[in-house]
């Protein structure tokens, strides 16, 4: 992947710590949202590097590594219940804001994949589909989905009737055919609809 125009003019006009933004996990039923922020180097390369979407789950396995090595990473994560209580788009802007909390470095300009409007006091811009563009975005967005991932075969370790190993929490059918035999568990959106739909025909 080349460097974006964006990430080039700014690191002319003098932004050298440009911190690349992505999440993983807004559709699933189940699990966490998690965030990651990366600043990559100067002329960082990284083979196989692109959108998570676009690699098997073996190559991001393999590409995760050599981004920690290579570049400041960090992750924030919102929890299902953090997602109820509060929301979708509020867990977003709260785990994008996590993860640059927890760089350790303060970056000088983010670049935040898809649209919307945060709070941040550093300078940022969205860019839709930047994870297919812009490197740092893409390396996030393989360091959020490996970890989610991580998270939620862990979790399938507690809730081994659910499968989360399998489907990551996301509402598939072997998802739907645990719920209806199990009951929602304890890592459940209950503000989700489905979810939300299945509690309130059980009660």
């Amino acid at each position: 992947m080349k460097a974006h125009p964006l990430e080039i003019k700014l690191k002319k006009d003098g932004f050298f710590n440009i911190a690349g933004l992505d999440e993983a996990g807004r559709g699933p039923w189940a699990g966490p949202l998690v965030a990651a922020a990366v600043i990559l180097p100067t002329n960082t390369t990284i083979k196989g590097l692109n959108d998570s979407k676009k690699l098997t789950a073996v190559q991001r396995e393999n590409i995760f590594p050599e981004i920690l090595k290579k570049g400041i990473c960090a992750v924030g994560l919102v929890s299902n219940t953090e997602i109820d209580e509060k929301g979708l788009g509020y867990a977003n802007k709260i785990a994008f804001k996590r993860a640059v909390d927890n760089l350790g470095v303060l970056p000088d300009y983010l670049l935040i994949d898809g649209i919307g409007k945060y709070d941040f006091s550093i300078p940022y811009k969205t860019i839709k589909f930047g994870d297919s563009c812009v490197k740092s975005i893409a390396a996030a967005s393989i360091i959020a989905k490996v970890v989610r991932d991580t998270l939620m075969e862990s979790y399938d370790l507690m809730y081994p009737e659910f499968g989360f190993k399998m489907h990551k929490g996301y509402g598939t059918f072997m998802h739907i055919d645990r719920l209806k035999k199990y009951g929602p568990c304890l890592l459940h959106r209950q503000s989700f609809k489905p979810i939300k739909e299945m509690i309130n025909g059980r009660s």
